[in-house]
């Protein structure tokens, strides 16, 4: 999975000129929380959050009326707060959904602008990383959720797949957690299937020395 594939194509932006009250209220309207700013010819030029603006008030802000307060805030622009372009980490929307995650948990960022060309075509979110969590765990779609214990070995998940092809069932998802392992040697395996009746998939599973720690009936989460 890439970039591309769950990145915001329509992406809100704004102008380094102009006020931060302005760029608060796009947030506001979109329910947003940063917005790219670009220049007059296109270029990206920084990022503001929500963060940003919130700790923009004057530092005498304890002291000024709230009509003072606004006069003051109305003449902060967003370049005066922004993240500036040299500093703003980017992805390329060809790039792995996974290189993101790891970009964003390493610079304690929220958002990714997308370049292409040095253009703007997309931004990424920690909202689209959690979305790429739930289509790979199958959330979703419900059905039988099995936690295995396999050997560490080639073939053992293939073992185990075959089980269930055996008894007509669909495999939906498959997740893998090397940090999740209970003993070394194994690894923690979650096989989402689409059958509610699994007692026989699990006998078989069992039979075949199969680990099975765990089965759970989930129902599919709407969005």
């Amino acid at each position: 999975m890439f970039v591309r594939m769950w990145m915001t194509t329509k992406v809100i932006t704004v102008r380094p000129e102009k006020p931060i009250m302005e760029a608060h209220g796009l947030m506001k309207k979109h329910n947003i929380r940063r917005l790219p700013v670009i220049s007059e010819d296109g270029e990206l030029v920084g990022i503001i959050s929500k963060g940003d603006i919130q700790g923009a008030s004057p530092a005498d802000a304890k002291n000024l009326s709230i009509w003072e307060l606004n006069y003051a805030l109305a003449r902060i622009k967003v370049e005066d707060v922004m993240t500036q372009g040299e500093d703003l980490v980017t992805i390329t929307p060809d790039a792995p959904i996974e290189q993101a995650a790891l970009l964003m948990r390493k610079h304690k960022v929220g958002g990714l602008p997308v370049l292409q060309k040095e253009k703007l075509v997309g931004i990424l979110t920690e909202s689209d990383v959690f979305e790429v969590l739930i289509e790979l765990l199958g959330i979703r779609k419900g059905g039988t959720r099995m936690t295995l214990e396999l050997e560490d070995r080639p073939g053992a998940l293939s073992e185990a797949l075959e089980v269930i092809k055996n008894h007509d069932a669909n495999a939906l998802s498959v997740v893998t957690c090397e940090r999740c392992r209970t003993r070394p040697g194994h690894a923690i395996v979650v096989i989402r299937v689409d059958a509610y009746d699994w007692r026989k998939i699990v006998k078989e599973m069992k039979d075949q020395k199969i680990n099975v720690l765990d089965v759970l009936n989930v129902q599919g989460i709407e969005r």
